[in-house]
């Protein structure tokens, strides 16, 4: 039997979950809103610049070179130095950056706006998932990587009226896509200069927590620290050699491949296939996203509440994968197209608070740090070659249908190989085998 939390615990959980989980969901909800937007500029920009489908690929690709080179650095630094500092550089930069994409006006000038952007960016959601590991225990961690997801399908919620909106003013004689992009930029700026003052980066600094409260979540975290080293001892390049390690970086390439061609074509392939105003494709985006937000909260809090997370990563992967190959028939029926969109965005974030929760049952301090960031490096140079594969294969053929097929494929290769994956819940058994003072009240 796990051990009960004491009144505590409990307390601090919650002081701790009211604390950090908003403002990090704020931060990455931004982050992605300023990463995405150029989704809904392609529509008018693309135009506007006589951009082709593989010129855009190609800008959107150039995005992840740059996010690529400085992701493991990046999470190793929030490990060993600062989240607050470096939390706070990354942002005030990305957000530099994204109002600086507002004034391309060559292809040129495209890719290296979008190589800037992610260079700028790199690092934060490895960042982010290590400062979660600081504060939040294995056992409530895929709720907690779920609300920092959840800001991924928020963002198209908020976003998609937006781009809406300014695609269609002209302020001061700038095109409704420059305004989208100056303006997204300015909350990462005023974000990142509240971070230094609000974030803690770790418990024992928090004067936000009464001292029984620092000293438990300390002690908690410091025993599932002991739990994995009496499993196995990792150092950075041990855990890198690993073999679950790398059975986990192949499928996130695979399904970071396909989510990256998804969130960048999206309002394009519903332009497509529906010949709609730019307006309304931009409201048609919130389907998916408003599924994806459900989806993915569901699925994060179900697997924390069962300890399960292979099959919780799985079932999603290949339910988006079916949705995309199901897309190849529809697509000439838009209504039934558009319901298949909204049925994968349902599944399409879904599998990440599972797939995260992984690979912190094994490691943890440096070793952990740099494998969230070398999983994510590895899964975001997929998001290079999807979006530029999907321009390539558009331009090449006249049709999205190839696109569809390469999406489908790429997540149900995904599912496979996670299936093929175990990965031993080794805190999980030493909280049952080794007695931990309880206190008379329960969570």
């Amino acid at each position: 039997m796990i051990p009960a939390i004491p009144d505590v615990g409990a307390r601090t959980r919650r002081r701790i979950a009211w604390r950090l989980l908003p403002f990090v969901f704020l931060l990455y909800l931004v982050a992605y809103l300023d990463r995405a937007d150029v989704s809904f500029a392609a529509l008018k920009m693309n135009l506007d610049l006589g951009f082709s489908d593989r010129v855009y690929g190609l800008g959107v690709a150039m995005f992840f070179v740059g996010y690529v080179l400085f992701e493991v650095p990046g999470a190793i630094i929030v490990e060993r130095w600062s989240a607050r500092k470096w939390t706070a550089r990354i942002m005030i930069s990305w957000g530099l950056a994204t109002i600086l994409s507002g004034l391309v006006r060559s292809p040129g000038q495209f890719y290296a706006a979008r190589f800037f952007l992610g260079m700028a960016e790199a690092s934060f959601f490895p960042g982010m998932i290590v400062y979660l590991t600081h504060w939040i225990r294995l056992s409530e961690r895929g709720r907690a990587v779920a609300v920092l997801y959840a800001a991924i399908p928020s963002s198209a919620i908020l976003g998609s009226p937006l781009a809406a909106w300014l695609l269609g003013v002209g302020w001061r004689g700038m095109a409704g896509w420059r305004w989208l992009f100056l303006l997204e930029g300015v909350p990462a700026i005023v974000l990142g200069i509240v971070t230094l003052f609000y974030l803690t980066d770790w418990p024992r600094e928090a004067t936000w927590l009464a001292t029984d409260e620092r000293e438990w979540i300390t002690r908690e975290l410091e025993l599932e620290k002991q739990a994995k080293k009496e499993t196995a001892h990792y150092t950075i390049w041990k855990a890198f050699r690993d073999r679950r390690v790398l059975l986990l970086l192949f499928p996130y390439l695979l399904a970071n491949t396909s989510n990256a061609s998804v969130v960048f074509w999206l309002p394009t392939f519903i332009k497509r296939l529906s010949a709609l105003p730019s307006s309304r494709v931009a409201f048609l985006v919130l389907l998916p996203a408003i599924a994806g937000l459900f989806g993915l909260l569901f699925n994060g809090w179900h697997s924390d509440k069962t300890g399960e997370r292979r099959w919780h990563t799985v079932i999603p992967l290949a339910c988006v994968g079916i949705s995309y190959l199901l897309l190849i028939p529809a697509s000439a029926h838009f209504p039934l197209a558009m319901t298949l969109f909204a049925m994968g965005g349902g599944f399409v974030f879904a599998y990440y608070p599972a797939f995260w929760s992984m690979p912190t049952m094994i490691l943890s301090e440096s070793a952990a740090a740099a494998t969230f960031g070398l999983i994510n490096s590895v899964g975001h140079a997929g998001g290079f070659f999807g979006p530029y594969i999907i321009g390539d294969l558009s331009t090449r053929t006249g049709s999205l249908l190839p696109g569809f097929a390469f999406i489908a494929c790429c997540y149900l290769l995904a599912a496979f190989f996670v299936s093929r994956l175990k990965i031993q819940n080794s805190v999980l058994e030493s909280a049952i085998t080794v007695p931990i003072p309880r206190a008379s009240a329960t969570d």
